[in-house]
């Protein structure tokens, strides 16, 4: 039996405003600023492509365990995660050649632990952001059981 076959198309405006910064949007939410990193020769306090890159990864991470947190009726306390990303000289261009997820989800006891556990390896195969990009991601979870 033959699945349905599903495209997506999602759409970002981006307007250059002065210097090496604009301003990224999308219909219906709210704008980015972006620009060029301060390390190269851009600007402090503004989004750049190289954080909404480890951002899109990390938040991908989530959004896909929270669907498998769902559907296997996980209750879990909470979920925080922190994303670093190595961006490289690789020859003679620069490339994210790793990037690292560091969720930590609280749960109220061990049983849910380890649904957290197989989780997490489910949300690290199947996030389509990941999967979709050259760059080894891990994710390494920490998983704490409230004890309380």
């Amino acid at each position: 039996m033959k699945g349905k076959s599903k495209t997506f198309l999602y759409r970002v405006h981006l307007e250059w405003k002065e210097a090496r910064k604009g301003v990224l949007s999308s219909f219906g939410k709210p704008d980015i600023e972006v620009a060029t990193p301060a390390e190269f020769r851009g600007h402090k306090g503004i989004w750049t492509p190289e954080e909404l890159f480890v951002a899109a990864v990390n938040i991908c991470i989530m959004t896909t365990f929270l669907y498998y947190a769902d559907k296997e009726k996980l209750i879990f306390i909470s979920y925080t995660s922190t994303a670093e990303g190595t961006l490289e000289r690789v020859g003679s261009e620069f490339m994210f050649s790793y990037v690292k997820v560091f969720p930590a989800i609280r749960v109220k006891n061990n049983e849910d632990a380890i649904k957290v556990k197989k989780l997490i390896e489910l949300s690290e195969k199947n996030c389509l952001i990941s999967n979709s990009i050259k760059s080894k991601v891990e994710v390494i979870p920490d998983v704490l059981v409230d004890s309380a």
